[in-house]
């Protein structure tokens, strides 16, 4: 089982790493990764730098795996603002790093997939079996709250953190039972010969995503926030209404094929919303539930980390 001593240690190094100190004035840096479809639009259309440079303000995109580092490099002080799943945030907290929660985006697909010739029919079936997950993002929560539907408890199977490309590579040659994961790596996998769908996140838990900004940075520049906000928005729209060009523009970013790219996009809900009070009650929910199975070592309330425009 994954220890949160591990985890939260690792929280922890990117902020010694590099403290907070600061946001640059003059620059926006934007945390990204290939399951943030609207961020990848974004990149590709350029309307961020279209809204900010004529103010001086240039934008720097770094792309990552999966959400946590994409918080390491938050807290650390190399980005101001990422798109993650529902647990990064979560763990964050717990390891006290000051970022806010600026605005939701409903959550694309994620599964618990299958290899060929597995054996396992159903939730139950889990017992014993080696499942791997990005540890610290969406997929985390996704496994225990599946185990708990199950009525099984993390000891009772063997939970293997792996990041998307190590645990893609575990599935692929058998050293894995079930790998729970997101759009558009489940598109990707899914297809494949032998390869079964054995649950959706849909018959799990709600799943949302947050967009999350430093502290620092949005308190010194609420109105520039306000704006970039509105034009994730219009992409947003734009993405929504476009999706085959969406598709292709993320599947010549990522070098993945149209086909399970452009699956992905058309099951991805293109929208930039206003952090709502079931937002916060839904990401208290998987805090309290980390909390008492021991993943993260104390109780913290969301609703302290959400930023409230204007205010």
């Amino acid at each position: 089982m994954i220890k949160r001593r591990t985890l939260l240690g690792a929280l922890a190094l990117g902020g010694a790493l590099r403290p907070a100190i600061g946001a640059p004035a003059n620059v926006l840096r934007v945390g990204t990764q290939k399951g943030a479809a609207i961020l990848m639009a974004e990149r590709q259309r350029r309307g961020l730098e279209t809204l900010l440079n004529p103010i001086g303000i240039d934008v720097q995109w770094a792309e990552f795996q999966f959400g946590p580092p994409i918080l390491e490099a938050m807290r650390a002080g190399s980005v101001d603002i990422g798109l993650v799943g529902d647990t990064p945030p979560i763990f964050a907290q717990a390891a006290r790093s000051d970022l806010l929660y600026v605005a939701a985006v409903p959550s694309g697909a994620s599964a618990i997939l299958l290899p060929p010739a597995s054996t396992i029919q159903s939730l139950p079936d889990l017992k014993g079996k080696r499942i791997a997950f990005a540890r610290g993002s969406s997929a985390h929560n996704l496994t225990i709250a599946a185990l708990e539907k199950a009525g099984l408890k993390p000891e009772d199977v063997r939970l293997t953190g792996l990041a998307p490309a190590d645990a893609a590579a575990a599935f692929e040659r058998g050293a894995i039972d079930a790998w729970t994961i997101w759009d558009p790596f489940y598109a990707l996998h899914e297809a494949r010969p032998g390869v079964r769908v054995l649950v959706e996140s849909t018959a799990i838990a709600p799943q949302s995503s947050f967009f999350i900004a430093s502290r620092i940075y949005t308190e010194a520049n609420p109105d520039i926030l306000a704006k970039v906000l509105g034009e994730l928005s219009v992409t947003s729209g734009w993405a929504a209404a476009n999706p085959a060009e969406v598709a292709q523009l993320v599947s010549a970013a990522t070098a993945m094929p149209y086909e399970p790219v452009s699956r992905a996009i058309a099951r991805y809900p293109f929208k930039v919303l206003p952090v709502s009070q079931a937002d916060i009650r839904a990401q208290q929910e998987i805090a309290d539930r980390f909390l008492r199975l021991g993943i993260i070592p104390n109780k913290i309330n969301v609703a302290d980390q959400i930023w409230h425009a204007n205010t």
